[in-house]
């Protein structure tokens, strides 16, 4: 369930392929002696341009799950995104920068009820996941008839509620009633980033779901740079999708993004080691980013551009 994609896994692969066939063009003889990896997100200053997407039932991966996940975000200095199907409630996460992903279910009381929650809570943004009106083709799952421990209960129980199939651009209105910066996540062509931008949204996370819901698609990084022309500056523009390096997230940041998400690499550490996996995770790809500034001649993401990266 973690580790797996839709259908042959073409784009759960290519996701990261498509990165490494992007390359870096240095530029050299520049002073880089006091190099920050300092940026913004949605005017909120995090320490890094890496977020924590939004994943369902974390306790899959450790007992403390979002719990967990959170604290390493808060003493990293970056948002994390906690999923509507979570193993907790919006209340348990107590401090730091985060944001609340919306499902909205055929039952929409219940959808308004957990933004609401979360609205309460002090979570700072809303992220609709825009490209899920039905669960994708998962054959691992399929294959080994995967179904969630009695023990881990999602909040959101969005395995059993179903997903609200007519959603439509309308419905952007009443989630923006809220008040709070709208972000969408799962765009992958300029037609619905413009449609976004027109309807008021404040970021778009250019998304494939991690290759898990329609296999064949693109890698995330490869629409990147469309998808950003077509916004123009009139939304922030996210990337999540087979981020493994801070060379990554130079690449994603050189393409026009913002910030990036990171999914299955906060897993990963979050298994291995609980919190201080997912810090370690973070610290990595703080380190990692800043030697890549420097050394491609930049001494803060605002000076990163499009002519890094070919």
């Amino acid at each position: 369930y973690l580790t797996g994609g839709a259908g042959d896994e073409l784009t759960l692969r290519d996701n990261v392929l498509a990165f490494e066939r992007r390359k870096l063009r240095p530029r050299v003889l520049v002073d880089v002696g006091a190099v920050s990896t300092v940026t913004t997100v949605l005017e909120t200053e995090i320490a890094l341009p890496v977020l924590l997407a939004p994943v369902a039932v974390q306790r899959l991966a450790h007992p403390e799950g979002e719990e967990a996940t959170a604290r390493a975000a808060a003493a990293a200095n970056t948002i994390m995104c906690l999923s509507s199907a979570a193993t907790c409630p919006p209340s348990s996460l107590k401090s730091g920068k985060r944001w609340f992903q919306v499902y909205v279910w055929t039952d929409r009381a219940k959808t308004k009820s957990a933004i609401e929650e979360a609205i309460s809570c002090g979570y700072s943004a809303l992220v609709l996941t825009v490209d899920v009106p039905y669960l994708g083709l998962r054959e691992r799952d399929v294959r080994v008839n995967f179904k969630l421990p009695e023990n881990i209960i999602a909040q959101g129980e969005v395995f059993t509620q179903g997903f609200d199939a007519t959603m439509t651009w309308r419905d952007l209105e009443w989630l923006a009633s809220y008040g709070l910066p709208l972000v969408i996540k799962g765009v992958l062509t300029a037609e619905d980033a413009a449609l976004a931008c027109e309807h008021g949204v404040a970021a778009i996370v250019v998304s494939n779901h991690g290759g898990r819901q329609l296999d064949g698609v693109p890698a995330t990084i490869e629409v990147l740079e469309e998808i950003v022309d077509a916004v123009d500056g009139r939304a922030e523009v996210l990337l999540d999708g087979g981020v493994r390096r801070g060379t990554d997230v130079l690449k994603a940041l050189a393409l026009g993004a913002r910030a990036v998400m990171i999914g299955r690499p906060m897993l990963w550490g979050l298994a291995a080691a609980g919190e201080d996996g997912v810090a370690d995770v973070l610290r990595m790809f703080r380190d990692e980013f800043r030697l890549a500034l420097a050394l491609v001649g930049c001494r803060s993401p605002d000076e990163v551009s499009r002519a890094l990266v070919r």
